[in-house]
């Protein structure tokens, strides 16, 4: 990527936008629920694009808020913000976000200013932020246009969506099925880099809007073939059933169509790198994991792996089969399984969860290169693992759709 950062403000602008720093830090939260609230007011079509699940959960307000207010942190210097940019980008070419979506989006952040913060957002505060909003815009559009003519460029790449079907679908446990794809239209599709994703578009009977859901890619690049593997997310006390995962369980079968976008994400393995690989995942987090593994034993055959999964038993654990005959066939490859809640026929390594002491002591050394992925709680606690363990933050990579605070802090 190549995106150069001017923001051309001028200093009564920045110090302005600057100024609003501790108000956003307090009341960001506010201001992006109440945007959201005003954006599907105003604009319902949108409802086709953002999770409306993420929007009931608040994640989607948490990271725009983190985002604004980084945003304003660094007017002086927007460059440092590029890093979350092009993470935000890759989901929004995933999505396919267009320029023309900015507008919209700008209008409905500064009404949702004017509603929480009332005089304090009086016309020289608005003046700035709109001034401001136009440059962070304009670095996003710049660097989503970059990342669609890439795929453009790529042989087989393609922009919005594309039909492909399902040529196998395969119950990997009791909770996560596999779904084989290749495109209808039987033209070439790109590889991808282990650990990206795909976005599904669903357009379910009874639905009002079309439901966006992202999917990491589970097996290795270049088998001719995409995978995901998708958990059933059934209803409990506090959250619905997943509308997209039971639609894929109980209506999607072998023989039919998705449409999907192409594969995005920067959560992607070193290749480069031939230092000891660890692969931690929790639940269904094992799907860039399992990409990552298979990629490696076929480009780094003498690689030393440690491949660490944490389930509540061997009824949820998916493609165990798949990583002890790795494990067996290969002599770098140590594979541990954790089980919270394990049957008595169930084998495993370890009860309860993932802690320090037993972390360290499986594993070589903290000079390594650490991807990890799973649920919130999880990641959080592998998060505090590694940093207790002194593992520099250049080797601690993450996959999250989300805030990346709500990890790290």
């Amino acid at each position: 990527m190549t995106t150069q950062v001017t923001t051309g403000l001028d200093q009564q602008t920045r110090d302005i936008v600057k100024a609003t720093v501790p108000i956003l830090q307090e009341r960001g939260g506010e201001i992006t629920k109440r945007f959201y609230q005003l954006l599907f007011e105003n604009h319902p079509e949108l409802k086709n694009i953002f999770n409306q699940t993420n929007q009931r959960k608040g994640d989607q307000s948490k990271a725009l808020a983190n985002t604004v207010y980084a945003a304003a942190l660094h007017i002086d210097q927007l460059e440092e913000i590029l890093p979350q940019v092009k993470q935000i980008a890759h989901k929004h070419k995933s999505l396919n976000i267009k320029p023309e979506h900015y507008p919209i989006v700008g209008e409905n952040l500064l009404l949702a200013m004017k509603d929480v913060l009332g005089d304090a957002a009086n016309e020289d505060v608005i003046g700035a932020w709109e001034k401001a909003y136009g440059v962070i815009a304009g670095v996003f559009i710049d660097t989503e246009k970059e990342m669609y003519q890439e795929a453009i460029d790529t042989v087989g790449g393609w922009v919005d969506y594309r039909d492909f079907k399902v040529v196998d679908k395969v119950a990997e446990s009791d909770v996560i099925t596999s779904f084989y794809l290749e495109p209808v239209d039987d033209n070439p599709f790109p590889i991808y880099q282990p650990g990206q994703y795909i976005t599904i578009k669903a357009e379910i009977d009874g639905e009002p809007h079309s439901h966006l859901r992202q999917y990491s890619l589970s097996c290795a690049p270049g088998e001719g073939i995409y995978r995901i593997s998708v958990k059933r997310e059934d209803a409990l006390a506090d959250n619905p059933a997943g509308i997209v995962s039971n639609y894929l369980h109980s209506k999607v079968n072998k023989g039919g169509v998705v449409s999907i976008s192409a594969p995005s994400g920067d959560f992607t393995l070193n290749q480069n790198d031939t230092r000891p690989l660890v692969l931690i995942s929790g639940g269904v987090g094992l799907t860039p994991m399992m990409s990552m593994l298979e990629s490696t034993i076929k480009q780094q055959p003498e690689r030393e792996i440690y491949y660490i999964h944490a389930a509540q038993n061997s009824n949820v654990h998916a493609m165990k089969d798949r990583v002890k005959e790795i494990a067996e066939q290969y002599n770098h490859v140590h594979a541990y399984t954790v089980y919270d809640n394990p049957s008595d026929e169930d084998n495993y390594d370890k009860k309860g969860y993932i802690d320090y002491e037993w972390l360290t002591s499986i594993l070589p050394s903290n000079d390594a290169a650490f991807y990890f992925c799973g649920p919130k709680g999880f990641m959080r606690a592998m998060y505090q693992n590694l940093k207790k363990y002194d593992v520099a933050d250049r080797d601690i990579n993450f996959e999250f759709f989300g805030p990346a605070a709500a990890i790290t802090e």
